[in-house]
């Protein structure tokens, strides 16, 4: 596994000030090039009067360097190496780093995640769900936490497992499955977004459950509270299309009012990896969700007119909108929408919010 030649200007733009990964992605696209954005970049900020702390060359050198000493190697999107369900998803991070054996990313994945304070019951099931789906062929995603997930990793662990850890893939959390990230990186595969060293703050796990959910055909919760991260995990999957799953539990549990809600709302009731597989409509162990996938095809390079810039600016507010509504609205493009919103966000007047959504900052 090599890194593309362009590798150092690709980690310059992802580590710009302001570049998330929807915007990332419509630069390369718009430009050609992770580079010729870098060289755009300047002229667009001073638009609108804004500066841009780009990253220095030396800083991203430094960065792979650190990475190549800790032995885990650059995944970036766009190339074959990068997962391929993940690329899929509009907010895959640009890069991932990964330490263990990557090859898992080519196989089927289910996430399974739960509660930290898991019941007995909830672990030992967590467990033989793991163990069952491993013997099926598949690789059970998770977050490294504990109580469910850790259950997870540690009976997935001789089939294949894949940890995504919400800071650097140096730094484990909780500190206390510093020896259980060892051993998942020796015999299966830890991922992060974060750079090597950066210790997860609470905003770093929704970034990092959306990589869980992103990375499986599927998501099974075994425990949680109805406002749980694992909750979240799921009605992300949800949002991707991707398969809901959950296991029942006692109302008397609060553990399991998460599970129970979920079921409610139309997630699978999964009491064994035989539903499991049924609910991904398995054959043979293989999901019905393709492995390899292509890349989207890129926007056409366009430039934000004044007219259509003053059509989608007209529709803004600093209530979030969605990006389909300002498309159904303005009558444009949506390419040209796009255009047009990643100037608005470069020069700081545009905010993204979550669900494909933007407002006036």
């Amino acid at each position: 596994m090599s890194l593309p030649a362009d590798a150092v200007s690709r980690l310059r733009l992802i580590r710009t000030d302001s570049i998330g990964p929807v915007t990332y992605r419509q630069l390369v696209a718009r430009f050609g090039s992770a580079a010729a954005a870098l060289d755009a970049l300047p002229d667009l900020a001073r638009r609108g009067n804004r500066q841009l702390s780009i990253c220095t060359k030396d800083a991203a050198e430094a960065e792979l360097s650190e990475a190549a000493r800790l032995g885990a190697q650059l995944l970036f999107l766009g190339t074959s190496d990068y997962p391929p369900l993940l690329a899929r998803t509009e907010t895959a991070p640009p890069v991932l780093f990964a330490h263990g054996d990557a090859a898992l990313l080519d196989r089927p994945a289910v996430a399974i995640v739960g509660a930290r304070n898991a019941s007995a019951a909830g672990v030992r099931f967590a467990r033989q769900l793991a163990a069952d789906l491993g013997e099926a062929d598949f690789v059970v995603v998770s977050g490294l936490a504990r109580g469910i997930d850790a259950a997870a990793h540690i009976a997935a662990l001789d089939r294949g497992t894949v940890a995504v850890i919400a800071g650097g893939i140096d730094v484990a959390y909780p500190p206390d499955h510093a020896d259980l990230m060892a051993k998942i990186a020796a015999n299966g595969l830890v991922i992060a977004e974060q750079s090597p060293g950066v210790q997860p703050q609470a905003r770093h796990f929704p970034r990092r459950n959306r990589i869980i959910a992103g990375l499986a055909a599927g998501t099974i919760v075994v425990e949680g509270a109805p406002k749980s991260g694992s909750l979240i995990t799921a009605r992300i999957a949800a949002e991707l299309g991707r398969e809901v799953m959950a296991v029942p539990g006692s109302p008397l549990d609060p553990r399991a009012q998460g599970c129970n809600l979920l079921i409610r709302e139309g997630a699978t009731l999964i009491q064994s990896a035989a539903d499991v597989l049924e609910a991904l409509h398995t054959l043979s162990g293989q999901p019905a969700i393709p492995l390899h996938v292509s890349e989207p095809d890129a926007a056409p390079a366009l430039t934000a007119e004044p007219a259509a810039r003053a059509a989608v600016m007209a529709l803004l507010s600093p209530t979030p909108v969605q990006i389909d509504e300002l498309v159904r609205q303005s009558r444009l493009p949506a390419a040209q929408v796009a255009t047009v919103l990643l100037d608005l966000e470069l020069e700081g007047t545009v905010i993204r919010h979550a669900g494909a959504r933007v407002a006036l900052g």
